[in-house]
Formats: structure tokens, sequence, C-alpha cells
């Protein structure tokens, strides 16, 4: 019997006959976590689209265009920064009490802030309290976002059947391409009114409407369970004290390379869906040209990312990494040749490799190669800080780095090699550690203490990380 199998025994039987234990659809639990995802995805989109073509105007008016760009971007980054406080909160609460109810609340939260940024005055009106005011809804929007993820994937990952994690898992992360198609979509047709209006009113638009999607997508989530495994755990009162402190102590080096990890999906990521918007009108190509661009990546995007998920749940989560590292490192130079052609049929092209391709293929398998590293009791904070931390590390600089480099050597080249240097970072990381596809989902590291189910197991035999 593998190591794997020697952990999750003290669990398997349990969930299997445990009592009064609902048959929640997979379908809907998945399709609930999607949706709910892409509003809060959507939520944190319009926001980095609107720091990228207005905010350095209206809320950073004294700064040279540069400067108010990098300050509309450093704004934009306070999320990521904010992200693994939210993970180590809602992760603590959703190993401990629910994860039902840790989305909820995050949802309802990423909501409110996000309608908040469309009522705020700006620097005009109120003077350095209209920046103070945004850094503030922002850093909820990140401490909201941070929760969000984890308690998503989680949902769907521990409810469906093995040999279809990754599908069921990669649902929540279509929410990111769903989200970024509506907020580009929202912004593309805001940005048809005339600057005057677009900078006084239109705006505001895209932040209001997200009310109406809170709604539907509370809605939804509130018809869900949580799932089977992390009922049993909460059963029998096999919930950690502190699961972040455990997780940092036991686990701390499945949690850095979580993070590394996130490196090839992110850096590209955010380099052609937020700076891609200055560095095209820089080059005199149009706003409208590349959110289209955008927008169209995204929407196929969505079909690329549960195919990908496939992948990994016939042939494992590390080869399709890996393929989608060596992609990205491909990929880096093409990019910026094609979008510096200003032609609208390469600068799709260029869109096209960066999201649909390379990352779906190391977006996807992200879903289960987090959560499939941390026991069951320790899932929702180990999987959140290793995600949040990913953010913090190589999605918050992108824009504020890529400006800066930009400026520093007008020139694509060092664009490309930041971008390259994720792949590699990723591939690095994915080769030290484990596959983990032919695991079980419900395991314990230290059986024996918490379930008499688990009396003569060993607590040396764990899944290892690396």
């Amino acid at each position: 019997m593998s190591p794997a199998a020697r952990t999750t025994l003290f669990l398997e039987d349990t969930v299997a006959s445990a009592p009064d234990s609902p048959q929640v659809s997979i379908v809907r639990v998945a399709g609930a976590s999607l949706i709910g995802t892409a509003i809060e995805f959507f939520d944190f989109f319009i926001f980095g689209t609107a720091s990228a073509l207005v905010f350095g105007k209206l809320f950073f008016p004294g700064l040279d265009p540069l400067l108010g760009t990098l300050a509309a971007f450093a704004t934009f980054g306070v999320a990521f920064a904010a992200r693994p406080l939210g993970a180590l909160v809602f992760g603590h609460f959703g190993d401990r009490v629910s994860r039902k109810r840790m989305l909820i609340t995050s949802l309802m939260m990423m909501g409110l802030s996000t309608v908040a940024v469309g009522l705020l005055p700006t620097y005009a009106q109120v003077g350095l309290l209209a920046p103070v005011l945004l850094v503030l809804c922002r850093l909820v929007q990140g401490l909201a976002l941070g929760g969000e993820w984890s308690g998503a994937v989680l949902m769907a990952v521990e409810h469906a059947p093995r040999d279809k994690r990754a599908f069921y898992g990669s649902w929540p992360q279509v929410g990111v391409p769903l989200g970024l198609v509506l907020a580009t979509g929202m912004f593309y047709l805001v940005q048809q009114l005339p600057d005057p209006q677009l900078e006084s009113w239109g705006w505001r638009v895209p932040f209001l409407v997200s009310a109406v999607l809170v709604a539907l997508g509370l809605y939804i989530r509130l018809k869900i369970e949580d799932s089977p495994a992390f009922r049993v755990v909460k059963e029998k009162g096999q919930q950690e004290r502190f699961p972040a402190g455990v997780v940092l102590r036991r686990a701390g080096g499945r949690v850095f390379l979580g993070a590394l990890a996130m490196a090839a999906a992110n850096i590209p990521f955010y380099m052609a869906t937020v700076f891609a918007l200055t560095y095209g009108a820089g080059d005199g190509i149009s706003r409208n040209a590349m959110l289209g661009a955008v927008c169209l990546a995204s929407l196929v995007q969505m079909g690329t990312i549960p195919l990908a998920a496939k992948f990994c749940d016939s042939h494992g989560r590390r080869p399709v990494l890996m393929v989608g590292c060596v992609g990205t490192v491909v990929m880096a130079f093409p990019f910026f040749w094609l979008v510096d052609t200003g032609n609208p049929v390469a600068i799709i092209a260029a869109m096209m490799l960066a999201l649909p391709v390379c990352h779906a293929l190391t977006y996807a398998p992200i879903s289960a190669f987090l959560p499939e590293l941390f026991p069951t009791q320790l899932r929702y904070s180990g999987s959140g800080i290793a995600y949040t931390l990913g953010g913090l590390m190589f999605s918050a600089p992108v824009p504020f780095i890529s400006a800066a480099l930009f400026d520093r050597f007008d020139a694509a080249w060092p664009l490309s090699l930041y971008i390259a240097v994720g792949g590699v970072l990723t591939f690095l990381a994915v080769a030290a550690s484990r596959e983990s596809r032919d695991d079980e989902i419900a395991w314990s590291e230290h059986p024996e203490e918490r379930s008499a189910e688990g009396k003569g197991a060993d607590q040396d035999q764990v899944p290892a990380a690396f």
C-alpha cells in the first residue's frame, strides 16, 4: 500500500459511510464555485483595467504621466499584499468552521468594496482623501480574494471523483478569464464614451454593476454544502486550533514550492492583461484594439483551461505544468514581437499564445496541484497561503516592474526576460515536487492523534511534498 493510501484510511471509510451526508451534485458545486469566482475576479479586474486607463488622472493628477501610472499600479498591487492576510484569516475559519461560510463572506466583502470604489470621490473633489479611500477599498478586495480562491477550489476538488479532480477543480479557474471577459467587455463599452464623460462618470458603471452580479452569486452559493471530507473532520473534532501556524511549521517547504509554482502563470498573465494596455498605448495602439484582443483570448481560454485540466487527470499534474513552463519561456519574446507590429491580427495572436495556450497550461493544474499538497484539516490554509504568496511575489509587482523596466531600457527584451524567468522558476519548483494525481483527497498527517479509526497508523507515512 502506498504512503498516501496508508494515511487516508482513517477518513476514507468514514467519508463513505458518513450519516446524514446528502448527495450533492458535483456539477452544482463546481458551477457555484465558477460563478462566485468569476464575479470576484470581475470585481478585481475592473480595478486593474481602471488603474491602467483612468485612475492615474483621477486619483493621482499631481504626478507626471509615468509616475501617475506607477502610483495607480501600486494601488492595484496593494490587494496582493492583503491577500496573504486574507488567506490566513479565511483559511483559519475555513479549516475550523466551514468552507461554505467563508465563501459567502468573501463574496460579500468583495462586492461591497467594489461598489464603494464606484462611489468614491476623485482627487479633484476631496484631495488626498480620494487616493486614501481608493487604497482602503483595494485592501478589502485583497482580503476577500485571499479567501476566495482556495475555498472555491476546495469545494470543487473535495466533492469531485478522484479521476476528475483537476477537471472540476478547474471550473473556479475558468472564473478568472470569465471575470476578465466581463471586466474587459464592460470597460470596452464605457470607453466608447467621450473622454470627459468616461472620466466623470463612465468609469464608475462597471463597479456599480457588480452589485447585481454579487446578489446572483450569493443566491447560488447559499444552496451548496461543505464537502464530505471536511464534515467528517469537523464532526470528529479533528480541526487544528491554529491551522495556519501548523501549516507553516509542518509544511513550510510545501507552501514555498506552491508559491513558486505560480510564477509561470502569474507573470505573463498580468503582463498581458494589465501592463500590455499601457504598453500598447505607448506604441500608438488603440486601447480598444488591446482590450478586444484580451477579451477574445480570454473567451478562448475558458475552453482551454478545462481541456488542460483533463490532461492533468489523465497524465498527471507535473507533466502538464512543466510543458506549460517550457511554452512560457518559448513564448516570452515572440509575444512582444507580435504586439510591436501594431497589427490587430498579430496582437490577437500574441494574446492567444499568452492566455489560451501558455497560461491555461500553467494555471489549470494549480487547482489540483496546490490542494493535494496539504491534509484535509489544513487544506484551506495551506493552499490559500501558497496561492496568495505566489500572487504577492509574481502578480503584484508585474505592472510596476514592467513599467519601470520599459522606462529604463525603452525596449521589450527585459519584459520578455521577466516572463521567461517566471517559467524557469515554476519548472524548477514542479521538478522538485511529487506527483499527486493518484492520491486520495481525504487524508491526515497524524491520524492516530485525532481518530480512533486511525489507531495503529504510521504517522510518518505522509504524502511527501518533495
